[in-house]
C-alpha cells in the first residue's frame, strides 16, 4: 500500500521567478487517464508557469472518467494552483481508465495528493469553462493544447451564444484563440488513439476549426523518451514522481513516450530549434479511421518533423518534469 502524503510545499512568495513580458496564455484539453504522459505534459506546463513563459487559464478534461478530474485537480494542487478553472465533458463522451491491470495510478494520484474536486462528474460543463475563459481574454491571444479527444472542442465551436459573450463557439474561437496544438494524427498516414477514440468530434473540429491548428504526431512523442530519471528521483512526495515510479514498473523502466509533453512544449517554447513544421491539410476517412495528410503551402494545418536528436528533446521535457514548486 502507498502511504497517504498530502504534501505541499506551496508557499505565496513567487518574486524569485523570472518573469517574462508576455507569458502565453493557455488553456490545457486532457484526457487524463488511459496514458500518464498527461502527467508528464501537466507537470512540464506548471514548470513552464514558475518560469513566467505561460498562464495558465484552465485544465480541462476531455474523458468522463471519474477519477480523470481529480488527477488534474492534485497535480495542481501540488503545484500550488489549486484555483486553476478545470471542467469536463457533460452529456455524450468517453469513459477510459488506464490500461494497466496492476496498481492504477488514476486511483492512487488522488488517494494521496490533496484535491478538493471529488469526481469528474462534479467538474464544470467545459463548454462554459471555456467560454468564460476566452470571453476575458485579449482578441487572437489564446493557444489551446489538445492532448486527448477532440469532444470538448467540438462542443464548443457548436455552441451558441450565452451570458459570457454574444458570439456563436465558433466565432468566440475565431476572435480569441491564437492557434490551436493537437497531439493527434499518425503522419503521414495512419491510425492514432486521439482521433479513433472520438472520431466524429475529431473530423468535426480539423475541418472546422477557424484557426491554424499544428499537429504533434504520434511518431514525434514515440521518439522522445522520458520519465527513468523522474521515477528516480529521491523525493517522496512528487506526484509524477510517483506516478512515472508506479507505471514504469509494470510498462518499461527505462521509459515511457512523450506525446503529450512535446505538444505542451512547442505550444509554450515554440518549434525552433527541435522541430521544423510542414504545411498541409490532415484529412480522415471515415471508413477505417486512418488520417491522411496532404502537403500544401496553403494548407491550413502544420505538422511537426524532428529536427535535432530524440534524446536532446528528451534532456529538456525530463528536466521539466522533474521540477518542484517554489519553496
Amino acid at each position: 500500500m502507498w502511504t497517504i502524503f498530502y504534501y505541499s510545499a506551496c508557499t505565496s512568495q513567487r518574486s524569485e521567478q523570472p518573469q517574462y513580458a508576455e507569458p502565453v496564455k493557455l488553456i490545457f484539453d486532457t484526457d487524463m487517464g488511459p496514458d500518464y504522459d498527461d502527467v508528464g505534459a501537466l507537470a512540464v506546463l506548471h514548470a513552464l508557469a514558475d518560469s513566467g513563459e505561460v498562464q495558465i487559464l484552465a485544465t480541462i478534461s476531455s474523458n468522463k472518467q471519474e477519477n480523470s478530474v481529480p488527477c488534474i485537480d492534485a497535480i495542481n494542487t501540488y503545484f500550488c494552483r489549486p484555483d486553476i478553472p478545470t471542467g469536463a465533458v457533460k452529456g455524450e463522451g468517453v469513459s477510459l481508465d488506464t490500461w494497466h491491470k496492476g496498481a492504477k495510478w488514476t486511483q492512487e494520484l488522488p488517494a494521496r495528493f490533496r484535491h478538493e474536486i471529488k469526481s469528474t462528474s462534479e467538474a464544470e460543463d467545459a463548454v462554459k469553462v471555456y467560454r468564460r475563459i476566452l470571453s476575458k481574454q485579449p482578441d487572437t491571444s489564446v493557444v489551446i493544447v489538445t492532448a486527448g479527444f477532440l469532444t470538448n472542442l467540438k462542443n464548443l465551436l457548436q455552441s451558441e451564444a450565452d451570458e459570457n459573450s454574444p458570439l456563436s463557439g465558433k466565432e468566440l474561437v475565431a476572435a480569441k484563440v491564437k492557434r490551436l496544438v493537437s497531439m493527434a494524427g499518425h503522419f503521414p498516414e495512419g491510425k492514432e488513439f486521439n482521433i479513433i477514440t472520438d472520431l466524429p468530434a475529431s473530423q468535426y473540429v480539423f475541418e472546422q476549426w477557424p484557426t491554424p491548428i499544428l499537429f504533434s504526431g504520434f511518431e514525434i512523442g514515440e521518439k522522445i523518451i522520458t520519465g527513468q530519471k523522474t521515477a528516480q528521483m529521491k523525493l517522496p512526495y512528487h506526484p509524477v514522481k510517483e506516478v512515472y515510479a508506479l507505471c514504469l514498473a509494470q510498462d518499461n523502466p527505462l521509459g515511457r513516450y512523450s506525446w503529450d509533453q512535446s505538444a505542451v512544449l512547442v505550444a509554450v517554447r515554440g518549434t525552433s530549434p527541435w522541430f521544423d513544421i510542414e504545411h498541409g491539410i490532415l484529412t480522415i476517412n471515415s471508413m477505417d479511421s486512418t488520417n491522411h495528410w496532404i502537403p500544401t503551402s496553403k494548407g491550413r494545418h502544420a505538422r511537426l518533423i524532428l529536427k535535432t536528436p530524440a534524446t536532446e528533446i528528451a534532456n529538456l521535457i525530463e528536466n521539466l518534469m522533474m521540477h518542484q514548486p517554489p519553496k
